[in-house]
């Protein structure tokens, strides 16, 4: 499990007073006005930055960092990843993971085989998606639905699933 989940990336700057576009990464935008601080990934270093202000235009998240007050305080961090720590993180439901501890996961068949490896998880609004990499069968693309995710285990870092007929 990975320590920093990204929220965001830094797509461009907002106007000269050193504002920048966040397009959020994360399933409720509306949680950058709760956070206080992210981590910012500066390709050699992470930057804690305290956040003094957000609002909202479009898809995008303009954020404010302290400290930043004009253009050329941050158009070096264009297109750079935005994280929290896990404790910082939004509180999931039962039945809720984070993409992150998704990928890589072991699959293996209600009956214990071993079906393949989590490589990315595709949102499309009704349920998520999980592209399981199979020796077998190749690309297979499993609904996040409970007939077919029979258990998961994010310590194990394994996920039991049931085939339905016609996903193979």
């Amino acid at each position: 499990m990975e320590n920093m989940l990204q929220v965001g990336v830094i797509t461009s700057t907002h106007g000269l007073r050193g504002e920048v576009k966040v397009f959020p990464t994360t399933d409720d935008a509306e949680r950058f006005k709760k956070l206080k601080e992210v981590i910012l990934d500066t390709g050699k270093e992470h930057k804690i930055m305290k956040i003094q202000g957000v609002k909202f235009f479009k898809q995008f998240v303009i954020v404010k960092f302290e400290g930043l007050d004009c253009i050329e305080d941050v158009e070096i961090y264009r297109q750079r990843p935005l994280f929290v720590t896990r404790e910082h993180a939004v509180k999931l439901k039962k039945n809720e993971y984070f993409i992150a501890d998704l990928i890589g996961m072991n699959v293996c068949t209600e009956d214990g085989n071993a079906f393949g490896v989590i490589r990315d998880v595709l949102q499309t609004g009704a349920n998520d998606v999980y592209v399981i990499d199979s020796p077998d069968h190749g690309e297979v693309l499993i609904p996040a639905i409970r007939q077919c995710i029979l258990e998961v285990n994010v310590k194990a870092q394994n996920m039991k699933i049931h085939l339905m007929d016609g996903l193979v």
